[in-house]
């Protein structure tokens, strides 16, 4: 039973990665900045995924994989990586992580259609119930949180922009995915993760070029308080929860796989509530409960 959900478990675990390194990678930037945070997550699941593949495998580096695999895996990251998360990370700035995460939610759907479209994928009606009742619980438990001070009254422009930016996010996220499977085919999820981890580094390492921010990052590098969580995220992030994530689109559909990730604002909610003292509301507890129930029906 076990080894035919092993997809939607994977995609489970990435989700439960993708809780702690919200709140680690929340914690370094307020101190260091988003940019530099976003650039040293790289280097540091580089490392931790030479030493993975240097075990599972035998070879450190990708050096393995053809030339089409390189070209789909570095248009993943940078459609996810690069576009996706800078699109997503000033879209919380914008409107806030709750707005934010409500958006987002539209990456499953996005994943669906864009597998259809690219990888010829399609959903049993069992499938689509557990994704639709996966994603209404999901909103509607963001949705009955409370604001955060100061974001009840966002002006109408900022506001059309974080969305339109969160949807950007979203559509990264769901085409990073979808390129990612299409690329590897049965390629090892852990070394495709580290080209696009490669990718993506390079990537932020120009940014960081052009807007001049290396002393931030040197900065940040000198900062215990925001190196510590820097390297927490940076394991259970890009290493651990994108492999994770990588494994799980290889092994189910996309719009599945997207959907059972999304749960990840289900589980901040009590992490949250526990760490700052916040109620939690009756409509985020139905919306949990509906979800769980989607996510009976994707891994049963």
């Amino acid at each position: 039973m076990l080894l035919a959900v092993t997809g939607e478990l994977a995609a489970l675990g990435t989700a439960l990665c993708w809780t702690f390194t919200s709140v680690w990678f929340t914690a370094a930037s307020r101190r260091a900045g988003a940019l530099p945070i976003n650039f040293l997550r790289m280097p540091i699941a580089l490392a931790l995924l030479v030493v993975w593949c240097t075990i599972t495998r035998g070879v450190p580096l990708p050096t393995d994989a053809d030339a089409s695999t390189w070209g789909w895996l570095t248009a993943s990251a940078l459609c996810g990586f690069a576009f996706g998360d800078l699109c997503l990370f000033r879209a919380f700035v914008l409107i806030g992580p709750r707005l934010g995460s409500l958006v987002m939610a539209t990456a499953p759907p996005m994943a669906a259609i864009l597998g259809a479209l690219v990888l010829d994928e399609s959903l049993t009606v069992r499938q689509l119930g557990g994704v639709a009742l996966t994603l209404s619980g999901v909103m509607l438990a963001i949705a009955t949180r409370r604001a955060p001070a100061g974001r009840e009254h966002t002006g109408r422009a900022v506001l059309v922009q974080g969305v339109v930016l969160a949807l950007g996010g979203a559509l990264g996220q769901a085409a990073g995915l979808v390129l990612a499977k299409r690329g590897m085919g049965e390629y090892d999820a852990f070394a495709s993760t580290q080209i696009r981890v490669i990718v993506g580094g390079l990537a932020f390492a120009i940014v960081c070029s052009v807007l001049r921010r290396w002393a931030s990052v040197g900065a940040a590098l000198r900062d215990r308080a925001a190196l510590i969580p820097c390297l927490l995220g940076g394991a259970f992030g890009p290493f651990l929860g994108v492999g994770l994530s990588l494994y799980a689109a290889q092994h189910t559909a996309s719009g599945v796989a997207a959907s059972l990730m999304a749960t990840q604002p289900l589980l901040v909610i009590p992490l949250v509530a526990f760490s700052e003292r916040e109620r939690i509301a009756r409509g985020a507890v139905v919306g949990a409960a509906i979800a769980v129930a989607g996510v009976v029906l994707l891994v049963t």
